[in-house]
C-alpha cells in the first residue's frame, strides 16, 4: 500500500504536515486579524489553505519522481486484488500486441515502437510477478487435505501426480502412417483404424 492510503493511524504522512501548517497559519491569520472585516478573515484563512492545497498537489506531483516504484514488491493479498491485476495484465498484454500490429502496419516508427514496448515489457513483468508472488495454491491445497484428512494443517506436503502413461499410437495397415491413439481413421489414406470384428 502506498503512504496515501496507508491504514495505520498512528503513522505520520508526509500530507499531514501541510494540512497541521494550514490549521496553524489560519489561527494565526484570525488571531492577528483584529478589527478586520469578517469577510477580509475568511479570505485570507482561504487563501492559506490554498497554499496548504497547493503544496499538497506538488507533493503528490513530485512524489512519483523521485522514489522508486516498490510495486513489484506489494504482495497479492485477496482474491479481488488478483482479478484485478490479471485484467490489468491481460490489458498491457493486448496493449503490446496492438502496437505491434500498429507497427507492421506503419502507424508506429521504430523509436517510439522501441520506447513504448519497453515500457509495457516493463509493466507486464511487474505485473506477472505480482500475480506469481500471490500463487499459495499448493500450501492452500496442502491445508485443506490435512483438514478433510484430519492431520491438521501440514507444514509441507510433496504432491505427485501420476499421469496415466500414453497410449502408443496407431499405425495404419494401408499407408503404415501413424496416427493418434484415439484415431480411428488414417489421417494420410483414410482406411479405417478400428478393429473390425
Amino acid at each position: 500500500m502506498n503512504s496515501e492510503t496507508s491504514t495505520d493511524p498512528d503513522a505520520f504522512q508526509p500530507w499531514h504536515l501541510f494540512v497541521f501548517a494550514g490549521l496553524v497559519g489560519a489561527t494565526i491569520v484570525v488571531l492577528v486579524s483584529r478589527g478586520q472585516t469578517p469577510a477580509s478573515v475568511i479570505l485570507l484563512s482561504l487563501t492559506i489553505f490554498t497554499a496548504a492545497g497547493m503544496g499538497i498537489a506538488a507533493l503528490r506531483t513530485l512524489r512519483p519522481i523521485s522514489e522508486r516504484d516498490d510495486s513489484s514488491t506489494v504482495p497479492v493479498v485477496g482474491g479481488r486484488t488478483r482479478a484485478a491485476l490479471e485484467r490489468e495484465k491481460a490489458l498491457v498484454l493486448r496493449s503490446i500486441k496492438e502496437l505491434e500490429f500498429d507497427r507492421a502496419m506503419g502507424k508506429v516508427s521504430d523509436k517510439d515502437f522501441e520506447e513504448m514496448s519497453t515500457r509495457l515489457r516493463a509493466r507486464a513483468g511487474r505485473l506477472i510477478r505480482q500475480v506469481d508472488a500471490g500463487d499459495r495454491y499448493r500450501e492452500l491445497i496442502a491445508q485443506e487435505v490435512g483438514k478433510r484428512v484430519g492431520l491438521g494443517a501440514p507444514a509441507h506436503v510433496e504432491m505427485h501426480v501420476e499421469m496415466p502413461a500414453p497410449k502408443p499410437e496407431r499405425k495404419c495397415g494401408s499407408c503404415g502412417t501413424e496416427s493418434e491413439p484415439d484415431a480411428r481413421f488414417c489421417k494420410h489414406c483414410g482406411a479405417n483404424l478400428e478393429p473390425t470384428e
